[in-house]
């Protein structure tokens, strides 16, 4: 029987795969793949890292809500959410600022975190119910 911790490993996880579906997928279609790549040259990214941050945060997006390897996907989207988060440093603390701030993706971040340590919880694929000792 699932608890409320599995519950709320379900929002988290499933919340945030949207979320990184919804930002995938604007860059794919509101800033197109080549705007995307033009963006990250721009910073000094090599543009290949565009294809790639697309693509974690849509495939990403699409295991965390189906619940498939749950922790390492978490775990793997923390260093895109840190690469946004120094993106956006130059632009202030609130996200509504103008280029977007840098507490939006570092919360992010440690969203990430914590799906990492709770799992999958309810309603998974392939469920991980037990957290992460960390003693």
């Amino acid at each position: 029987m699932p608890t409320n911790s599995d519950y709320a490993a379900l929002v988290l996880r499933v919340s945030s795969g949207a979320l990184f579906i919804a930002h995938g997928l604007m860059k794919v279609f509101v800033f197109t793949i080549p705007g995307t790549v033009g963006y990250f040259e721009s910073l000094g990214l090599p543009g290949v890292f565009a294809y790639l941050t697309i693509f974690a945060e849509v495939a990403g997006g699409l295991a965390l809500i189906m619940g498939v390897a749950t922790r390492a996907v978490a775990l793997a989207l923390i260093p895109v959410l840190l690469g946004a988060t120094w993106v956006h440093s130059g632009n202030g603390w609130v996200f509504s600022s103008e280029g977007g701030g840098w507490e939006f993706p570092l919360f992010w971040a440690v969203i990430q975190a914590a799906i990492a340590l709770l799992g999958s919880g309810a309603y998974a694929l392939k469920p991980s119910n037990r957290a992460v000792a960390l003693a």
